[in-house]
């Protein structure tokens, strides 16, 4: 088999160094080539045809969003933001993600000196996706604040106790605002988990509360479930799950990793089975692995309705293809149609 080919594409030699020995220490990956900005990253894709880029986001002459953006409009080209753990770098990290970037990592600093871990396994991951196939039919970004969004399929109003709870890995920043998007400023109360670093899940809430009607917001712990309202789990060292007592609420419990990740949507969907049941719908997005499946089929099993997007459009079709294989998924939707199906679900029909 022959070796993934990578190209590094940052403005400090340091940095291009380090991640250079990381890869290099894979026997599957062949680091091909280098760049210092994306100046001359555009020309070494041009010559060397790599699988793979890993992309620094602060660079001098044009950042790395810029970049990505030319990128996967004239050559989709699976892509691993390089972030800092910074206010602004987090933020332009998620809207990379939402262009189409594969996945992310942190830089490594004194509180993270280990982020670039898993780097090698991603680099792999990113090659055997299809970011090139689905990149190709991306659809012409929309601008910030200027979704479609369906209101109208609202205008009856939700069904009372309704609860909406997503899953999501590689690929899901993109899809998630895609889908949320377009639920209506009324829409039933939303829980979500996606496989992001800390310090990403609070600008991703950020950026969605921008673009979106309903209002979004990283989870807390004991915070109320309410209609109009979505809730990202933070990406620490907790599970998000979905309490009920006095009424529903948001629960960040500590725990092992479920599934491999921490929060699980496997913890999320098993809560959301005990304490929702047939009140709810269930959707699994994108993502490596198997996460989320067997909670999906928890909540399938107790009366709840679900969804799970579908092959062509997903970037890993990981996590829904092992839900749909074990009977956890009543119905595969492709990525623009699941906000119509979910809002369809949970609304009243007119007489």
């Amino acid at each position: 088999m022959k070796p993934v080919r990578v190209l590094i594409v940052d403005d400090s030699a340091t940095m291009r160094a380090q991640i250079r020995m990381i890869l290099s220490a894979d026997r599957a990956i062949e680091v091909c080539g280098e760049a210092r900005d994306p100046l001359d990253a555009r020309e070494a894709i041009k010559a060397l045809n790599p699988d793979v880029m890993t992309l620094d986001v602060e660079m001098p002459k044009m950042n790395g969003l810029e970049f990505l953006e030319k990128v996967m409009r004239l050559r989709p080209l699976p892509t691993i933001m390089v972030s800092s753990l910074t206010e602004a770098g987090g933020s332009v990290t998620i809207e990379a993600l939402e262009i189409g970037a594969f996945d992310c990592v942190a830089k490594p600093n004194g509180q993270h000196p280990n982020s670039f871990a898993g780097l090698a396994d991603k680099v792999k991951a990113a090659a055997t996706s299809r970011m090139r196939e689905v990149g190709a039919r991306r659809p012409v970004r929309q601008a910030r604040g200027e979704a479609p969004r369906l209101t109208g399929a609202s205008a009856a109003g939700p069904l009372v106790g309704k609860l909406v709870a997503i899953g999501a890995s590689t690929g899901g920043v993109e899809a998630l605002a895609t889908i949320l998007s377009q639920f209506p400023k009324d829409c039933p109360p939303t829980v979500v988990t996606i496989h992001l670093p800390s310090p990403f899940t609070r600008n991703f809430a950020q950026r969605l509360d921008r673009i979106c009607a309903p209002r979004v917001h990283e989870a807390s712990h004991g915070a109320p479930i309410l209609p109009g309202n979505v809730y990202i789990a933070p990406g620490t060292q907790a599970h998000l799950e979905v309490s009920r007592a006095d009424q529903l609420r948001c629960v960040l419990k500590e725990g092992d990793a479920v599934s491999g990740h921490r929060p699980s949507v496997d913890v999320l969907f098993h809560s959301v089975a005990r304490n929702v049941g047939a009140k709810a719908v269930g959707v699994i997005l994108t993502g490596m692995g198997a996460d989320g499946s067997q909670g999906l089929l928890a909540m399938r099993k107790a009366g709840a309705r679900t969804l799970g997007q579908n092959e062509a459009t997903c970037v890993v079709y990981g996590m829904p293809k092992v839900a749909h294989q074990i009977g956890a998924v009543e119905k595969q939707a492709p990525l623009l149609a699941i906000a119509a199906e979910v809002t369809a679900l949970t609304t009243r029909t007119r007489d």
